[in-house]
């Protein structure tokens, strides 16, 4: 039976709105997510704007093509009035005022329970960058979540129950950004918005439960690039708390800017949002991957070996103090980003190295005026919770603290500094993070240790997007004189897949020689994809 029928027999099986058909199975436990009411709203929001999410799509590509042909990046002229007027966010919510610590990661069961109970202010549950989005994936985390909520989730594990602690994180969630699809999930023979699924079923089905608990609902949105992307979020909020009956503004939501155009955006986005905003935060890695596809095109762009550009380069750090000082000005929370580094168990030397670096960006964040950072691990948290309460004591937050000597122009955000060195070890390194992180996201999972680093699919495409950069720069030159080629790189993809096969055993699939294929392919293609994902995701069922 072809996918098109099954899901007409589906369609037939299952009580669905007008104009909504699901092409993937669906059990009765789906059935209890996937219910008439819940895809109602959802049919609701994309056919009322969807066809701004195509026009903000293709905006992207439009303002990619004048910036190839030469325009410059700069601050927006028609949106001064809001740079220079006197405005600020609507008042946090209480639940929202303390986020020291935040933890992130999929919405897997066990991941959910543990993160929770981990000691963290608040945990961002994600359905983007560190999820792989099977159908189960999707779905599986929705229950989840809504099992979180009530405090009824729980798993049994090697004769051990795992189940909520009376005091947990608050929860946040982080659906899909804009230029992903849900491609299971058509209304009147559209694909859905991703993002739009991930929020409307969450929503639709927690928002007042959590209301009655005092915390929620909160989300993150990711990958936005302009303010109008903003815009659209905010009337998505309106619109879906009017259909549930539920106050305006009760919605909170903290946007990564973790793309370059965002980062000339950050006051207007924060404008834009300011009924429901609950501040920034400092999408770290996949701001790096905008600014090599931002340049793309330009031979003389070229940054250094993925391991050198830390937070203190001069283009990092401008994005970075610019961030706080342009939610401080506004009233919101401005949230520093994610530590990639996890513990090591195995090898105390190691484990050290990775809490000292933990210390030391955590010590840095508080230090400079973040109001809480991002940990990967919930043996993390402990050690990153100590470097912000030795800056900010009892206090929940120190958005009080205005940096008025920081002025950023655009020639510092856009000053991407060291070029070099590039190594054999660093591009050999972003090969195989590339090919191990994109097989496990294959085959499921989308939040992979590699090499002492939790990678998601942001440290993913800053691998594949490096590669890709250093064969077509004429900067993109070892540290021992060598050219970086397409031959080099087809060359070395079969040496690093064998020390991947070596290094999983047992645990090789074929998606990993699927991986190397599609990931060699990516970075040597004429042109830059634009997501690694968007072919990837294609080739799942």
């Amino acid at each position: 039976m072809t996918i098109a029928e099954s899901a007409q027999k589906l369609d037939r099986a299952m009580d669905l709105p007008e104009g909504v058909s699901i092409a993937a199975p669906v059990s009765a436990e789906y059935q209890s997510i996937l219910t008439y009411d819940a895809l109602t709203l959802v049919a609701e929001l994309h056919r009322k704007f969807e066809p701004r999410r195509r026009e903000l799509l293709a905006a992207r590509v439009t303002r990619a093509a004048e910036l190839d042909a030469g325009k410059p990046l700069d601050f927006l002229p028609d949106t001064l009035h809001v740079r220079e007027g006197k405005w600020t966010i609507a008042p946090l919510p209480k639940a929202l005022e303390r986020r020291r610590i935040e933890i992130t990661g999929p919405t897997e069961r066990k991941m959910i329970i543990n993160a929770l109970n981990a000691g963290a202010d608040s945990y961002m549950s994600d359905f983007e960058d560190s999820n792989s989005p099977s159908w189960d994936n999707q779905i599986t985390g929705q229950i989840n979540l809504r099992d979180a909520v009530r405090g009824t989730i729980s798993v049994e594990q090697n004769g051990k129950t795992y189940s909520l602690n009376d005091k947990v994180a608050v929860l946040q969630v982080r659906p899909r950004g804009w230029h992903l699809d849900e491609k299971h999930v058509t209304v009147d023979g559209q694909r859905v918005s991703g993002g739009l699924f991930d929020f409307a079923l969450f929503f639709f089905h927690n928002a007042k439960e959590q209301i009655a608990r005092g915390a929620g609902p909160f989300f993150y949105l990711p990958k936005l690039q302009s303010h109008r992307e903003a815009r659209l979020w905010n009337d998505i909020f309106i619109a879906a708390q009017d259909a549930v009956g539920i106050p305006r503004g009760t919605i909170k939501a903290t946007v990564l800017i973790e793309t370059l155009h965002a980062a000339f955006e950050m006051e207007e986005i924060l404008y834009e949002l300011r009924e429901h905003s609950a501040g920034l935060n400092a999408g770290r890695w996949d701001y790096i991957f905008s600014c090599i596809k931002v340049f793309r095109n330009n031979r003389d762009f070229c940054l250094a070996d993925r391991s050198r550009i830390t937070m203190t380069v001069p283009f990092m750090r401008a994005y970075a103090l610019s961030l706080i000082k342009n939610c401080h000005k506004r009233g919101a929370p401005a949230m520093g980003g994610m530590s990639a580094l996890i513990p090591n168990k195995k090898d105390p030397e190691a484990n050290e190295k990775a809490m000292d670096g933990i210390r030391s960006d955590k010590r840095r964040d508080a230090s400079d005026g973040y109001d809480g950072g991002w940990v990967a691990h919930p043996g993390l948290v402990e050690a990153a919770m100590t470097e912000f309460v030795a800056v900010l004591g009892d206090k929940p937050n120190q958005i009080e603290k205005q940096l008025d000597d920081v002025d950023f122009t655009a020639a510092d955000l856009l000053d991407f500094r060291p070029e070099g060195p590039i190594s054999e070890t660093g591009l050999r390194t972003n090969i195989n993070v590339g090919i191990q992180y994109l097989g496990a996201w294959m085959d499921g999972n989308g939040c992979v240790p590699i090499h002492g680093l939790m990678e998601d699919a942001a440290t993913a495409e800053i691998s594949r997007a490096q590669v890709w950069s250093w064969i077509r720069s004429p900067k993109g030159i070892l540290d021992d004189g060598r050219k970086v080629t397409a031959e080099m790189v087809r060359a070395l993809i079969p040496q690093e897949l064998e020390k991947i096969r070596a290094l999983l055993g047992a645990g090789y699939k074929d998606t990993y020689m699927r991986a190397a294929n599609l990931f060699g392919d990516m970075c040597v293609a004429t042109e830059l994809e634009d997501f690694l994902t968007l072919p990837a995701y294609e080739r799942m069922d």
